[in-house]
């Protein structure tokens, strides 16, 4: 007997439809986001001696304490606000689930949410199997920027949540002052609650300052700000995250967090306890050492047809390659993988509905310098 199935509008995810196309034809994989060059040293270090300690049974529900504590002083250090380790922060098994733990909290059925688009996969699919209705508002198909009366004008008395991602995935669009103004005034007397994706924070450039929601007292009162430890610490595959929030948020939180993973892999827990004292540099610099590698490869990319967007946070280039086909983005992206020799991801899958005749494609620059290069020279042929 096939059952119904919950999620009549999800399939395999694009990112491991890419991959595995790319591992098919041994194309430069620049589709999924992880990194390809090593972890810190003194990261794997920690996890190893961690392990060899005996730290391999289950962690508090919550987190380590002592991880708990960290994040609190490197919050504290870099948004001026200091969370409660015991009432306000809860370390999860990577930023996805800090999200469904977040939606499934507080989203009850026929709950509006609105959404910004493109937006990460894995929102939707949340708020359907809370009962909620997902409302999709398009941001700017040029710049990404968000159009807040049109956000203003999504809201209706159902309206539970709104999400945000700042710094975007896939464009790498910010929220600047003038967002957050808006953000503010938008949500003021209003009974919505708000989730903001961080989970880049610390991958910006130019001099720019990662406008955090914990920042702000008017906008953390009423938000779930998530992180990740896999983007800041190149792990992506440890799946290590957390979620800061005030007192109420986080206990309706955790309510959902202990029977969906309960706790989190222990010793890199602990691991990660170690990093963030010992070693803030590496979450101060990270900005400055993927600037490097998004400047690099933006001039590579002037060498070939495809026209790199601007890059203000995260590590994806988009690039427009109508000077190169008029393929729709699936099947250019499928071409290019196949045919060419590089794997990338098409935006269609993070809109509800596309923008018409939009040709971008999202690349990932996380990776080593011989990676990048074998791309480009291959991206040269077209």
């Amino acid at each position: 007997m096939t059952p119904e199935t919950k999620l009549p509008k999800v399939g395999t995810t694009i990112f491991t439809v890419m991959s595995q196309l790319a591992v098919e034809h041994q194309a430069v994989n620049l589709g999924q986001g992880f990194p390809d060059f090593a972890v810190p040293p003194r990261l794997v270090e920690a996890l190893d001696k961690a392990m060899r300690d005996g730290l391999n049974q289950y962690a508090p529900a919550h987190g380590l304490p002592a991880l708990r504590m960290a994040i609190a002083d490197k919050t504290a250090r870099c948004y001026g606000h200091r969370p409660d380790p015991d009432a306000e922060i809860t370390v999860t098994s990577g930023a996805s689930e800090a999200i469904f733990d977040a939606i499934h909290a507080v989203v009850r059925p026929g709950d509006e949410v609105v959404v910004l688009d493109p937006c990460y996969d894995c929102y939707e699919p949340a708020i359907d199997l809370a009962g909620g209705v997902a409302v999709h508002v398009p941001l700017d198909p040029a710049t990404f920027a968000i159009d807040w009366d049109a956000v203003a004008a999504a809201f209706t008395p159902r309206t539970r949540l709104l999400m945000v991602n700042t710094p975007h995935n896939p464009s790498g669009a910010m929220f600047d002052a003038t967002d957050i103004e808006r953000l503010t005034a938008l949500l003021e007397g209003t009974g919505v609650l708000l989730l903001s994706d961080e989970v880049y924070e610390h991958i910006v450039f130019d001099g720019a300052r990662h406008e955090s929601i914990l920042r702000h007292a008017a906008l953390r009162e009423r938000a779930f700000v998530v992180s990740s430890f896999g983007k800041t610490y190149h792990c992506t595959g440890w799946k290590v995250g957390y979620c800061v929030a005030p007192p109420a948020l986080t206990a309706e939180f955790r309510k959902v967090h202990q029977y969906n993973t309960f706790c989190t892999f222990t010793p890199a827990q602990a691991a990660f306890a170690e990093m963030i004292q010992a070693e803030p540099g590496h979450y101060e610099t990270l900005g400055a050492f993927y600037e490097v590698k998004r400047d690099r490869f933006r001039e590579q990319l002037l060498t070939t047809k495809l026209k790199p967007l601007p890059v203000p946070g995260g590590y994806f280039q988009l690039v427009d390659y109508s000077a190169v086909s008029d393929l729709d983005d699936a099947a250019f992206c499928r071409w290019l993988t196949e045919e060419k020799g590089v794997a990338a991801i098409p935006l269609s899958p993070f809109y509800a509905v596309p923008p018409p005749g939009q040709r971008l494609a999202r690349l990932c620059f996380a990776k080593n310098a011989a990676t990048l290069d074998e791309a480009i020279t291959r991206l040269q042929r077209l």
